[in-house]
């Protein structure tokens, strides 16, 4: 969703009388953001969602958006604070929680860790809420491990993550990650020195963001990761 769209949704909402929609748009715009490589809109945004509702999703998604911008102690603290408030949840505690916290690990360089923090969402993994309308959190322990062992130098492991994110279109959906696995299957396939594999995946990204605006940072990085390969 553009930023204008994200707009228009949350104006609607309020308009609608609904009051937790506008923060979980927003929230997932940071998060949306964040990936993209937008730090600072992404904490601009998680942040006003956290003005408008303490929502449990919403503050997952705030979380992990914190997390991606390197904002590790806001990160953290929300992540701390879903522990707590729900201590019985199982999508809170085997899902929600080893997203960020595997997410915060890599941050510090510990990609074995991230590993191991994220093994136990395994059993999980495929689950969303249905607690809100916005199928926004399957598969997202998937995504976080992908990362992890590309950290790790793990190609082969790596490419197993990104390609269940595949496999699985509709749980993914519109979600940005089903873009991005694409991306990171490329990664991937360089690690294991599969030249031809890696531009395969490089080159699905690039045409699925073939119109998207060429300031993306991620978008950047991965035209300079594909030239390289020529």
């Amino acid at each position: 969703m553009t930023p204008e769209l994200n707009r228009r949704a949350m104006d609607n909402a309020r308009r609608a009388g609904e009051k937790d929609a506008p923060a979980l748009y927003s929230g997932t715009s940071g998060l949306r953001e964040a990936w993209f490589g937008n730090a600072n809109e992404a904490r601009r945004r998680a942040t006003l969602a956290l003005k408008l509702s303490t929502g449990r999703d919403l503050q997952y998604f705030a979380a992990l958006a914190f997390a991606y911008a390197r904002d590790d102690a806001r990160a953290k603290a929300l992540a701390d604070d879903l522990a707590k408030r729900f201590p019985e949840d199982t999508i809170v505690q085997f899902n929600y929680l080893q997203s960020i916290r595997g997410k915060l690990a890599l941050n510090k360089g510990d990609a074995s860790g991230a590993i191991q923090i994220l093994s136990g969402a395994a059993p999980y993994e495929l689950g969303a809420t249905r607690a809100i309308e916005l199928d926004w959190t399957a598969m997202f322990p998937v995504f976080v491990r992908g990362e992890a062992y590309l950290a790790a130098r793990q190609g082969s492991e790596a490419t197993a993550e990104f390609q269940k994110i595949l496999d699985h279109r509709g749980l993914v959906l519109n979600q940005p990650i089903g873009a991005l696995a694409h991306l990171g299957l490329g990664r991937a396939y360089v690690l294991q020195g599969d030249i031809p594999k890696a531009k395969v995946a490089y080159q699905d990204f690039l045409t699925l963001w073939k119109d998207a605006d060429p300031d993306i940072p991620v978008l950047r990085q991965a035209k300079a990761e594909y030239t390289k390969l020529q």
